[in-house]
């Protein structure tokens, strides 16, 4: 009879330990946007809170499922965003079959692991062939899947929200002939700081659009949170696909009180965040040292503080 109850009490405890993993997707499915809001598949605003991973062209040692694996359970990430480089050396235009199947690995291990992937164009200039071509492909493997998110623009730097607009209507056409449903994010002018000029002009036509805004805390604060105010009050949905603490050129000592005025921001707005980024370059952005190994398993030793902060944020928010 003891015996029997200590067999039990193990199986109860050890399914309560694994209950208490998180399961995004299964527990919201399929999103969808309404308002200014990105919600489930019964209707309800939620928040998704993650991280980036850095270019993938150059840190292509973290993107495996099995980093995807360690982000989901010990940094408790709902999403992780691929940030296919696009541009620089060895990016996709240089390295097209290599460069998506790092990205697919991420994929594939977010399915595995039932949080979602932004599936992240991370360029600054206008690549319109190769974008339509690299996202056809993606909508037509991976658009039955609701985990999938697609970003079609990083940051536009120079071009105008005119061209910008008209590349990202192309683009959008592209995935909605393989994929109607999965939301699809489009990047804002300027680093993706001129929200404002967006919400004049909208892209119309399309449903399951949202907005992306960038910001760092060390650099970016009221002003930027004003233009995007303005946007939600026109009704425009935002998505900050990209954000961190220090400054915008990725260096800088974290302005942690800065930082939190904008994930308050955020979280009262209903804003999904994804923070930058899984890399391991000398600034302060990248969240871990050269001891880090590829596949997770990162110890406190591994993390920068960028990373140990990010993970105290998600751990506290993505309860």
């Amino acid at each position: 009879m003891k015996t029997t109850l200590v067999i039990v009490f193990f199986l109860l405890f050890f399914s309560g330990i694994n209950s208490t993993n998180a399961q995004p997707v299964k527990e919201n499915g399929q999103l969808e946007v309404e308002s200014t809001f990105l919600v489930n598949e019964n209707g309800e605003p939620i928040i998704l809170r993650g991280i980036s991973y850095g270019w993938h062209n150059w840190w292509p040692r973290f993107y495996n499922k099995e980093s995807v694996k360690w982000l989901a359970n010990d940094f408790k990430c709902t999403v992780v965003r691929a940030a296919l480089g696009v541009g620089p050396r060895n990016s996709y235009i240089d390295k097209t079959e290599w460069s998506e199947e790092k990205i697919e690995a991420v994929i594939k291990g977010v399915i595995e692991n039932d949080i979602y992937v932004i599936i992240d164009w991370h360029s600054h200039e206008l690549h319109l062939n190769e974008a339509i071509s690299f996202f056809t492909k993606m909508a037509e493997k991976y658009g039955e899947y609701p985990h999938v998110i697609y970003e079609i623009f990083n940051e536009p730097v120079d071009d105008s929200w005119e061209k910008v607009k008209d590349y990202s209507i192309k683009v959008i056409k592209a995935i909605r002939e393989k994929d109607p449903d999965n939301i699809i994010l489009v990047g804002s002018p300027h680093w993706d700081q001129d929200i404002h000029i967006v919400a004049d002009d909208p892209i119309e036509g399309f449903s399951n659009l949202m907005y992306t805004v960038h910001f760092y805390a060390g650099t970016h604060g009221l002003s930027l949170r004003e233009r995007s105010d303005y946007a939600l009050n026109k009704g425009i949905p935002i998505f900050v696909s990209e954000c961190a603490g220090m400054e915008a050129n990725g260096n800088g000592e974290i302005d942690f009180e800065s930082w939190k005025i904008w994930i308050d921001w955020m979280e009262t707005n209903k804003i999904s965040w994804v923070c930058w980024s899984i890399a391991d370059k000398n600034e302060t952005c990248s969240m871990l040292n050269r001891s880090a190994s590829d596949i997770g398993n990162w110890k406190n030793s591994d993390l920068k503080e960028a990373g140990i902060k990010t993970r105290e944020l998600l751990r506290k928010y993505n309860k």
